[in-house]
């Protein structure tokens, strides 16, 4: 039995999007034991998963922070790693490279030139990050990458008590990127429009978008507020059973595309969605250079389009 690590940090749209490439690890790797190196928000996700025998935390500390980093530096090496499958891919990995590696041979599949399983990171690359995700690992001789498989993730949605036609609105996102958000007046005209449908608005998100989800209510008043009351596996089980979901390019879009729910996802000209768009079986782009200014009409025309090709 080998020991195989596996580093993934970032938001969850990332953890999403590099569910593909753990699964692909675990069958790659039956019989070995494969450790994953995370943040304290995605432990129990991972651990959750099956993929991983034992989950490590990395609280991303400062480099100043020496004695964290000691710990750190001191766990990783005394497990004796064989090989680690760096799939954050950035100057963090790149100092656990030299403090893993340190005096001992290391099989190490990342983006840094001196380790055995080299690929290439180009700034220009367009492709999808699953893409590149997959090139990766055929680099170490996992020649195809095994589709995402959430059928792990379970919630208790029926506390909610919600109607049987009902469509998530996702209305959030990272506080420090506003650009990434569309207006809150935007989300509630489609909320109306959706209730004359006879379907529901659910708005799901953190405490972080209070502001946005009380204005949505302001002007939707049959919205059903779910905001910080669901964990994981409840946005799994919410977007199994809902008509659809619109919202802005968050993780809680890319869960509840990666389960099949139909998903309209709003991108600005801040992101590149050739590159981080949410994967699933049926994903609609609405592309607008500036999100402040898409208005509820281009929203509700493009659920129309979602809801009438699903």
């Amino acid at each position: 039995m080998r020991r195989i690590l596996v580093i993934r940090y970032g938001g969850l749209g990332d953890l999403v999007l590099s569910m593909a490439a753990f699964r692909t690890i675990r069958a790659h790797h039956p019989a070995d034991h494969i450790t994953a190196l995370t943040t304290p928000r995605f432990s129990d996700l991972l651990a959750a998963s099956g993929y991983f025998d034992e989950i490590l935390i990395d609280r991303r500390l400062k480099p100043w922070r020496l004695a964290g980093w000691w710990r750190l530096a001191r766990s990783l090496r005394g497990r004796g790693f064989a090989r680690v499958y760096d799939l954050q891919r950035n100057e963090r990995t790149a100092i656990l490279y030299r403090v893993i590696g340190a005096g001992r041979r290391v099989e190490w599949s990342g983006v840094i030139r001196a380790s055995s399983h080299f690929v290439p990171d180009d700034p220009d690359d367009r492709r999808h990050i699953v893409e590149r995700l997959a090139e990766q690992l055929a680099v170490t001789g996992i020649p195809a990458m095994l589709p995402a498989d959430f059928g792990w993730l379970h919630g208790d949605i029926a506390r909610f008590g919600l109607p049987a036609a009902y469509a998530l609105i996702v209305p959030g996102g990272a506080p420090h990127r506003p650009e990434k958000r569309a207006p809150a007046a935007s989300f509630a005209g489609l909320g109306r429009h959706l209730l004359s449908l006879g379907i529901a608005p659910v708005l799901i998100g953190t405490a972080a978008e209070r502001a946005q989800i009380d204005a949505i209510r302001a002007g939707c008043e049959g919205a059903i507020d779910l905001s910080d009351r669901t964990g994981f596996g409840d946005i799994a089980d919410l977007a199994r059973h809902a008509a659809g979901a619109v919202g802005n390019d968050t993780g809680a879009m890319h869960l509840a595309a990666s389960v099949g729910c139909p998903s309209l996802v709003l991108f600005s000209a801040a992101s590149d969605p050739r590159r981080i768009a949410p994967r699933g079986r049926r994903v609609e782009i609405l592309a607008s250079a500036a999100l402040a200014t898409l208005d509820s009409d281009r929203m509700i025309a493009a659920w129309g389009n979602l809801s009438a090709r699903s």
